[in-house]
């Protein structure tokens, strides 16, 4: 058993959630310890208790408990990310510097490990550090099966000026997606809370999010404010169109959950589409005869945000992928020109 330990925290704790920190250092300790170290008090910070989720900062001082011998902190090694993956990872790059890397995300491809995801991009993250000194840290996400613009940390500094930029929503992120049939009005707010409902699958699985009634969210246990802008910027009849979408709050599904809450759910999303996805009856699929992919058709095409450092006004803009690609082609829609924000001129 080791004794109390005091560590003063790097640079490279900066920003990171104290749980995933501990997690990393001493990887034999489960999250539940963790959890049960908090609660009784025996983890602090400066002094005081706190939370597993607290966020890290240079220069306090963290208190950890006498631990097991075979809990001692770990040596890391660098983790192997195949060729294959080097090179498919490496060339999502779009832009980097010294404080930050952007990504154009695969479609299809995990941010992070969970339940049955053993292949993601924070397991890739070996083959982006380059030159730095440790490898770049996610500071959002987005869903496996969306698309486009995801920005990672390189320094931990940088990881915290970014994560309280998109908290303090300081950072624009417009999304493009297709959705079933044609939205009226053409452009709106939608102000549904959601409120997550377990799946009916094995440990849960299957779980998704419930809209909420705007007037009923204050007494709906577990459900959250969210709002989503939708602007509608080319049709196909009223069969299906492209519609640009900003989420103002930040919640699980919640461009998915909303466009399938006003009856226009996104194309592709099994999940929240229904039975409007399928090529039977009078779904999207039927009344476009098939030829759209079934893959989601969600990619996040602008994000607008401050540099970490300098705080310099920087956009970003991801090509479509090659489904939603083909989807234009065949709907005759054109990119070209397109202003990155249009919801621009409706502040």
């Amino acid at each position: 058993m080791s004794g109390v330990q005091t560590i003063t925290l790097d640079s490279e704790a900066e920003g990171q959630r104290l749980d995933r920190w501990i997690r990393k250092s001493f990887p034999q300790i489960t999250q539940g310890r963790i959890e049960k170290m908090c609660r009784k008090g025996e983890v602090r910070i400066d002094g005081g208790r706190v939370k597993s989720n607290t966020r890290l900062a240079e220069g306090q001082v963290l208190r950890l408990p006498p631990l097991p011998t075979n809990e001692a902190p770990a040596v890391h090694n660098r983790p192997l990310v195949s060729e294959a993956d080097t090179r498919m990872i490496r060339e999502a790059v779009m832009w980097k510097d010294e404080h930050m890397i952007v990504l154009n995300k695969p479609a299809g491809l995990a941010v992070q490990g969970g339940s049955g995801q053993t292949r993601h991009i924070d397991g890739m993250a070996e083959a982006l550090r380059f030159d730095a000194d440790a490898p770049p840290r996610l500071v959002h996400r987005l869903d496996r099966d969306t698309s486009g613009v995801l920005i990672m940390a390189r320094t931990g500094r940088a990881a915290a000026a970014l994560a309280r930029g998109f908290q303090a929503r300081r950072t624009r992120k417009i999304y493009w997606s297709v959705v079933a049939g044609m939205p009226h009005p053409r452009a709106g707010t939608i102000r549904y809370g959601l409120v997550k409902a377990g799946g009916h699958g094995p440990n849960g699985a299957g779980e998704k999010m419930v809209a909420v009634h705007p007037d009923h969210v204050d007494r709906t246990e577990g459900a959250k404010r969210a709002v989503s802008d939708y602007m509608v910027m080319e049709g196909a009849g009223q069969r299906a169109a492209w519609v640009a979408l900003s989420p103002i709050t930040g919640r699980t599904h919640q461009l998915r959950a909303h466009m399938a809450e006003i009856g226009h759910p996104i194309i592709g999303d099994g999940k929240y589409g229904g039975n409007s996805q399928t090529n039977d009856g009078d779904g999207w699929g039927a009344q476009l005869g098939g030829a759209i992919s079934r893959k989601l058709h969600l990619h996040a095409r602008f994000v607008f945000i401050e540099h970490p450092m300098d705080g310099s006004k920087l956009s970003f803009t991801a090509p479509l992928p090659e489904h939603m690609a083909r989807t234009w082609e065949t709907f005759g829609w054109e990119t070209r020109g397109v202003s990155g924000d249009p919801f621009e001129d409706l502040e």
